[in-house]
C-alpha cells in the first residue's frame, strides 16, 4: 500500500486546526509540576549556555597552545594555558553536574505529568454519562486518550527540554560565528531548511495514520483480550475458536505492521537526502575557512572553532528542528487526550437556583407518558409509558426480553434522561434533583453485578462508602443476602480475597458472587431498592430463602424488583407486566392467574419447567 502524499495538504488542515493545544499542553505540564518546571527550565538555560561557553575556551586554548610554541613556551604563557584549560575542564565538569540534575527532574516530571494526566482520564471516564458507552467514538476517544497517556507525557517533556537548550546553545553559536562571516549563520540556518521540512511533513502523516486505524488498533487490542481473559477462555476451547481469533489479530497486524514500516521507509529516504544537502554546505563552508586559514586570513583557533561551532551548531539545528516537529507532533496525539476530557454530558445538572431536595419517597414513583430510544437507535425502548409505584410497596416488573424492564431502572436512576415526558418522586421531576442526592435515595442489585477482586469486607463495603459501614452493618447485610455461609467457608472471613487476579484470591460460583452483590446492595440504607434479576443465579431452595429474607430487609421500604421468574414475581405486592416498551397488564398474582392472559400463560409453562427441574434434581 503506498502512502499518497498529494493529500497532505487537505490532511494538514485538521492538523494545523489542532495548534492551540499547544498552550493546553504547557498548562498541563505546568498544573502537574510546577515547581520542578521551575527549576527545569532555570537548569536547561544553563545547560544550554554551556557548551558555547566550551567552545569558546577551546578556541582560546588553541590559540594560547599556538602562542606559547610560538613564544618558546615561557612558563607565563604556559600557565595561561593552563589556567584556560582549568576552566574548561570546569564547565565540563558542571555540564555533567547539571546533565544528571535535568535527568533526575525530568524524570520526576513524568511521573507526576503521567500520573495526572491518568487522574485526568479517570475522572472523565467514572464521571461520563452512561450514554457514551453507547457509542463507538466514545471508545475511540478513550483508546487514543489512553494510548498517549502512556508515553507521550515522558516524549513532550524531552522535547519541550531539548527545544529550549538547544535553542538557548544554538543563538549562542550563532553569535560566535557571526564575527568569522554572517553567511557561516546563514548557511548553518540553510543547510537544517531540508531536515525541517522533513520533520514537519513525517509528523503530519504520522499524526493521520494513527488517527485513522484507532479502529483496527481496537479491534486488535480486542482480539487479544478474547485470547488472554479468563471470560472469554472456555468457550475458546469449546468452540475452537482460538485459531480464528488469533489469525484475525495476526491478519490486523501485518497491515498495520506494513503501512508503519512504508511510512518509516518513505521517511528514511528523505532524512537520507536532507543528511546529504546538509553535508555539501558543511564540506563548502570547511573549504572556505581552510583557504582563510592558509592564506592568514584566519588563525587556527578561528579555525577550531568555525569547525566545532558550525558542526554543533548543524547538530543543534537538526535536533531543534526535529524536537519542534516531535514536540508538535506530539501536542497533536495528546488533541486526542482533550478532546476526550472536552466531552460534555448529556444529563446535566439543574441551576443550582432551582434544586429541590428530596429526603426520601413519601408518596409516589410515577413515569409520566415517558417515551425514550437509546443513542443511535430509531427503537422506542419505551413507547408512552406510564407506571405508578406507591410509596412502601414492592413491585414487580416481568416481561420477555427487549420489553424495557431495565431501561425504567435506568431512567429512574437518572442514567439518561427520557426524550418525552417526565419521572417524578413525590410531583418532583427527578431531572431538578441534585444527581448526586437522587441516587443516594436508590439502592440497586444490578443485572450483571460487578465482581470486585478485593476482600468480602470491601466488596460489602464498597454499597457506601460514605458512611464507613461498622462490622454490625456489614455482618446484617450478608445475613439479609443470604450470604453467611458463604463467608464461613472462606477461611478468612470479612478479610478473604475474592477473586483471581491477585495471590491468594478464590473465585466464587455465579450464584455465590450475586449473593454477595445482593450484601452490598443491602448495606446502603436507601428507601429504594432496585433489584435487577436477584435470583437468576439460584436455584429455586436458595429462591425460597432469599424471598423470606427479602421480605423482612424491605418492610417500610419501596422495592422494585425487574424478573423473569414468575416465583420471584408472586410475593410482590403489584405485578406490572411489560411488553414492546409499555406495560399490558398490572395486578397481584392471584388476579393475573384468574385474567388467564399473558402473565398466567407464561405462569404455567414456567412452572412446568420448575417442576421437570426439580424432579430431575431429586433423581
Amino acid at each position: 500500500m503506498l502512502i499518497d502524499f498529494s493529500l497532505l495538504k487537505v490532511k494538514s488542515r485538521k492538523a494545523i486546526a489542532q495548534l492551540p493545544q499547544f498552550p493546553k499542553t504547557i498548562g498541563l505540564l505546568w498544573q502537574a509540576a510546577g515547581t520542578w518546571t521551575g527549576a527545569w527550565i532555570v537548569l536547561l538555560i544553563i545547560q544550554g549556555l554551556l557548551p558555547a561557553a566550551a567552545v569558546y575556551l577551546t578556541k582560546s586554548v588553541v590559540d594560547g597552545v599556538v602562542a606559547a610554541v610560538n613564544a618558546g613556551s615561557t612558563w607565563p604563557m604556559v600557565r595561561q594555558v593552563l589556567l584556560v584549560v582549568a576552566a574548561l575542564a570546569a564547565v565540563m565538569i558542571v555540564q555533567e553536574v547539571v546533565r544528571g540534575a535535568i535527568s533526575w527532574v525530568r524524570v520526576v516530571q513524568a511521573e507526576l505529568l503521567q500520573d495526572h494526566i491518568n487522574d485526568l482520564i479517570h475522572q472523565k471516564s467514572i464521571t461520563a454519562d452512561l450514554a457514551f458507552y453507547e457509542f463507538a467514538d466514545y471508545y475511540d476517544h478513550l483508546h487514543r486518550a489512553r494510548r498517549e497517556a502512556s508515553y507521550r507525557p515522558v516524549a513532550l517533556i524531552e522535547n519541550i527540554g531539548s527545544l529550549l537548550q538547544n535553542g538557548i546553545t544554538l543563538v549562542a553559536m550563532a553569535v560566535i560565528l557571526i564575527p568569522l562571516g554572517l553567511w557561516l549563520t546563514i548557511a548553518l540556518v540553510l543547510s537544517t531548511l531540508p531536515a525541517f521540512f522533513v520533520v514537519v511533513r513525517y509528523a503530519l502523516v504520522n499524526y493521520q495514520w494513527h488517527s485513522r486505524i484507532t479502529v483496527e488498533e481496537r479491534r486488535a487490542w480486542y482480539y487479544d483480550q478474547l485470547m488472554t481473559s479468563v471470560e472469554s477462555a472456555a468457550e475458546l476451547r469449546l468452540f475452537g475458536l482460538g485459531d480464528f481469533f488469533r489469525q484475525s489479530y495476526n491478519t490486523l497486524r501485518i497491515r498495520l505492521r506494513t503501512e508503519r514500516l512504508q511510512i518509516f521507509r518513505s521517511h528514511s529516504i528523505a532524512e537520507l537526502g536532507a543528511t546529504l544537502i546538509a553535508l555539501v554546505i558543511t564540506g563548502a563552508a570547511m573549504i572556505w575557512m581552510v583557504w582563510k586559514a592558509v592564506n592568514g586570513l584566519v588563525s587556527l583557533g578561528d579555525l577550531a572553532l568555525m569547525y566545532v561551532a558550525f558542526n554543533q551548531g548543524q547538530r543543534l539545528m537538526r535536533t531543534l528542528v526535529e524536537s519542534a516537529g516531535q514536540l508538535y507532533a506530539n501536542s497533536l496525539f495528546l488533541g486526542s487526550l482533550f478532546e476526550f476530557l472536552a466531552m460534555q454530558p448529556i444529563v446535566k445538572e439543574a441551576d443550582s437556583t432551582t434544586f429541590k431536595r428530596l429526603a426520601g419517597v413519601n408518596d409516589q414513583i410515577r413515569f409520566h407518558d415517558v417515551v425514550f430510544r437509546y443513542p443511535d437507535s430509531e427503537i422506542k425502548a419505551l413507547d408512552d409509558f406510564e407506571l405508578t409505584i406507591p410509596a412502601g410497596k414492592i413491585l414487580a416488573i416481568v416481561g420477555p426480553n427487549g420489553a424495557g424492564k431495565s431501561t425504567v431502572v435506568k431512567l429512574l436512576c437518572r442514567f439518561y434522561d427520557v426524550q418525552q415526558g417526565a419521572v417524578t418522586i413525590d410531583g418532583v421531576d427527578v431531572k431538578d434533583v441534585p444527581v448526586s442526592d437522587l441516587r443516594s435515595l436508590l439502592t440497586v442489585l444490578f443485572q450483571v453485578p460487578v465482581h470486585y477482586n478485593a476482600t468480602v469486607r470491601e466488596n460489602i463495603q464498597f454499597g457506601d462508602l460514605r458512611h464507613k459501614p461498622s462490622e454490625g452493618e456489614i455482618q446484617a447485610a450478608i445475613d439479609a443476602a443470604g450470604a453467611e455461609e458463604i463467608v464461613r467457608r472462606l477461611g478468612n472471613g470479612y478479610d478473604a480475597l475474592l477473586g483471581k487476579w491477585f495471590a491468594g484470591g478464590t473465585e466464587l460460583s455465579v450464584g455465590e458472587w450475586q449473593r454477595v452483590a445482593l450484601a452490598r446492595a443491602f448495606l446502603r440504607q436507601a428507601p429504594v431498592i432496585i433489584l435487577d434479576e436477584p435470583t437468576s443465579a439460584l436455584d429455586p431452595w436458595a429462591e425460597a430463602d432469599w424471598l423470606m429474607r427479602f421480605r423482612r430487609l424491605a418492610a417500610a421500604k419501596t422495592a422494585i424488583i425487574i424478573t423473569h421468574r414468575f416465583t420471584t414475581a408472586m410475593h410482590a405486592d403489584v405485578i406490572h407486566v411489560m411488553k414492546d416498551g409499555r406495560i399490558v397488564e398490572s395486578g397481584t398474582h392471584e388476579q393475573l392467574i384468574e385474567r388467564d392472559g399473558m402473565y398466567a400463560d407464561s405462569w404455567r409453562r414456567q412452572m412446568t419447567a420448575v417442576e421437570r427441574e426439580m424432579q430431575a434434581a431429586a433423581g
